[in-house]
């Protein structure tokens, strides 16, 4: 356990979270710890974070905007974990559900649709492949294809963080 990644959470009063982090000097007690260790850390503001959970997402946006937020606390952490440990998220989408995927950054097309079955990477034929933003612009998986945005690609093909993936497979 010693020599995974580690993250401080520092917490930190209201104020302070929307004043200069630095200014703080707890904060910078911290940083000097974490940067001694190699290690990360990350201001939050559990107070704000708790008065999030109870809001509507039109409020929460609303709520981060005004104390010149981009995201929750929460969010952050989860972005700053998947990138200390070097993992990213590809989508699959069907009728009935959309799922995410955790995998490492610099797997290949096959390994990733291993992790949702064995066989489909026994049997990988190709992945039919778009960004999660494309796909979200286009509005459909239809009008991506008809745009020239899904690709079809291969064994060697190695995933993005937010690709939406549609696996092809024979076993």
């Amino acid at each position: 356990l010693t020599s995974k990644p580690i993250i401080y959470a520092a917490n930190m009063d209201e104020e302070s979270f929307t004043s200069p982090i630095e200014n703080n000097k707890y904060f910078k007690i911290v940083q000097d710890i974490a940067q001694a260790e190699g290690a990360a850390v990350l201001p939050i503001c559990a107070q704000m974070e708790a008065q999030l959970v109870e809001m509507d997402d039109e409020d929460k946006k609303l709520f981060l905007e005004d104390m010149g937020l981009e995201e929750s606390s929460l969010n952050r952490l989860i972005k700053k974990c998947y990138a200390l440990l070097g993992l990213i998220s590809y989508l699959t989408a069907g009728k009935s559900e959309v799922r995410a995927w955790t995998i490492t950054k610099g797997t290949k097309a096959p390994q990733a649709a291993g992790k949702i079955h064995s066989d489909m990477e026994r049997g990988f034929i190709r992945a039919q492949v778009v960004s999660y933003d494309d796909l979200i612009e286009c509005g459909s998986l239809n009008a991506a294809k008809e745009k020239g945005l899904v690709r079809s690609e291969g064994k060697d093909y190695v995933m993005k963080d937010g690709d939406v993936v549609l696996f092809r497979f024979n076993v």
